[in-house]
């Protein structure tokens, strides 16, 4: 569905000194620097994959988005979605495509949810049968009751957001683009949003690429995600795979019935102690080193072990992880 070889986009930025001598001087004399935004970067995204795309703020992860949906032409490479050069075909390609902005919105803002769907369809020749059937669909999963009739102005955040990716998925897109569709949403919405996009690739095969910082949203719609950083991919494969080969960790937590002041009875090779209290604490394990069961029948025979829980490594560690062994 996606493939980009050698992908690059460069930019020419003015360095000017500061102040006001250095705003004098750049009238004369200007010097300039080549900003690589994403620098040679390869991708293969079959149809109905649903990618993470992950990254620090200037990563690349917006400059890369916009080379897809044909905003910017690249400075080196090739890049071909649904076949499609984007930059060359941006009219069709547009039509296969959905994006969605959480910081923005493509509802009009003075008139009903309803009427920007209804120009929607003409904008993308939806066919009566096929809006209709939408329309219903994504009333039911996104709950949108209420909604329709209102103006968008009087929407909270939330409610704009569901209605936001209701209008991007109305004509099919083949590939929804989804950049932080979750932020700023509390717990309940973030859920339906996340159930709202599986069950649109579960059932229309959509291809996802979704770019956020909130990278619970990653662990629970992708199954693959792509790191980028300063440009370059950082890493691509699953994410079982990112948290074996940079994780690999597990935290188990001990709660105790009675106090226990000294945990030096506890050596064992492999387990290391990383929190203490009097009445719990908190041992970290490698994947592929010491078990968890030997771990726990070792210390319920040391210990008066009340109760026990697992924590395999977030992601979030991970991805810190990763850029912190770049710097």
């Amino acid at each position: 569905m996606i493939t980009a070889r050698n992908l690059s986009k460069h930019f020419r930025v003015n360095r000017r000194a500061e102040g006001l001598k250095g705003a004098a001087l750049s009238l004369f004399s200007r010097k300039y620097e080549t900003v690589k935004a994403v620098d040679s970067i390869d991708l293969d995204i079959a149809q109905g994959e649903m990618i993470g795309y992950i990254g620090r703020n200037g990563a690349g992860k917006s400059t890369t988005i916009k080379m897809l949906t044909g905003i910017l032409v690249p400075s080196e490479g090739s890049v071909t979605v649904n076949g499609l050069t984007p930059h060359r075909k941006r009219t069709i390609n547009a039509m296969n495509i959905g994006v969605v902005f959480g910081q923005r919105t493509q509802l009009k803002w003075d008139i009903p949810v309803i009427e920007t769907f209804r120009l929607l369809r003409e904008v993308y020749q939806v066919p009566k049968e096929r809006y209709a059937r939408n329309i219903d669909l994504f009333t039911e999963v996104l709950e949108l009751d209420g909604l329709l009739h209102t103006s968008v102005r009087k929407l909270s955040l939330g409610q704009r957001m569901k209605c936001d990716l209701a209008a991007a998925f109305l004509h099919d897109p083949k590939i929804i683009y989804l950049d932080e569709p979750t932020i700023g949403l509390d717990i309940v919405v973030k859920e339906r949003v996340r159930e709202f996009i599986k069950t649109m690739n579960s059932e229309r095969g959509t291809t996802v690429i979704l770019t956020t910082h909130d990278l619970r949203d990653i662990d629970e719609i992708c199954e693959r995600a792509i790191i980028i950083d300063k440009g370059r991919i950082a890493y691509d494969g699953a994410l079982d795979q990112i948290k074996q080969e940079f994780g690999g960790q597990r935290i188990v937590r001990f709660d105790l019935s009675r106090p226990v002041p000294d945990y030096s009875a506890l050596s064992i090779p492999g387990a290391e102690i990383i929190e203490s209290k009097d009445l719990y604490f908190k041992v970290q394990i490698h994947r592929d080193g010491l078990s968890s069961s030997d771990l726990i029948r070792e210390v319920m025979n040391l210990y008066p072990v009340q109760d026990i829980s697992i924590k395999e490594q977030q992601i979030e560690d991970i991805v810190k992880k990763i850029y912190g062994s770049d710097q």
